[in-house]
């Protein structure tokens, strides 16, 4: 049986907020899709291009072995860097700049990994943007999902089903708070949704 996400809010206008963490009002979100749209036929089309683009495009922190730190999401598109969290709020900033609703979902695998869900033709599909140097297999696909990491329940592994309009709090807590440097990704990264404390 295949995973079905589940919204958390019936608004789809909440999957096009603006926030400071998802500012696709910002100058460079804009000229970015604006640029990708130049490009694509359909929404479809763009969100495709704007999949490759973060995937391809935005080096994974591990795979690069970067010791910045990324959370907004002009600032991921600037760095061409980010973690997982970080390359999903571009994403998001990326598709709700051309009026795509796009929200956030989590899988706990060694830990918490982040992606997005976005909503075309209808209905939700998840996307997995990760970055695919390292063994990952994210790909675009709106009907069968072509996720980064598959989820083995046997090592105590799960998919949380939610597709929450803003990231997670423990996801931009961490992310504000932690330290950049060397290897600041090997430790201390959430493991659930539930706050760190």
């Amino acid at each position: 049986m295949s995973f079905v996400p589940s919204p958390t809010s019936v608004r789809l206008s909440d999957y096009l907020a603006a926030d400071t963490v998802i500012d696709h009002d910002h100058p460079s979100i804009r000229e970015r899709a604006d640029a990708l749209r130049t490009l694509t036929d359909g929404p479809a089309g763009y969100a495709e291009a704007a999949f490759r683009f973060v995937r391809d495009e935005v080096d994974h922190v591990v795979d690069a072995v970067d010791p910045r730190v990324t959370w907004r999401a002009s600032d991921v598109l600037h760095e061409r860097v980010g973690i997982c969290y970080a390359k999903a709020h571009l994403l998001a900033a990326l598709l709700r700049a051309q009026g795509i609703p796009a929200g956030f979902c989590y899988q706990e695998l060694s830990a918490l990994h982040g992606l997005n869900a976005v909503y075309l033709h209808g209905r939700w599909s998840r996307l997995d943007a990760r970055g695919n140097r390292t063994g990952a297999g994210g790909e675009f696909s709106l009907d069968v999902e072509r996720l980064a990491w598959p989820v083995d329940p046997a090592r105590g592994e799960r998919d949380h089903p939610e597709i929450h309009p803003a990231p997670a709090p423990a996801v931009v807590d961490f992310l504000m708070t932690v330290v950049p440097g060397a290897g600041w990704y090997e430790t201390g990264l959430p493991a659930t949704l539930e706050p760190q404390v």
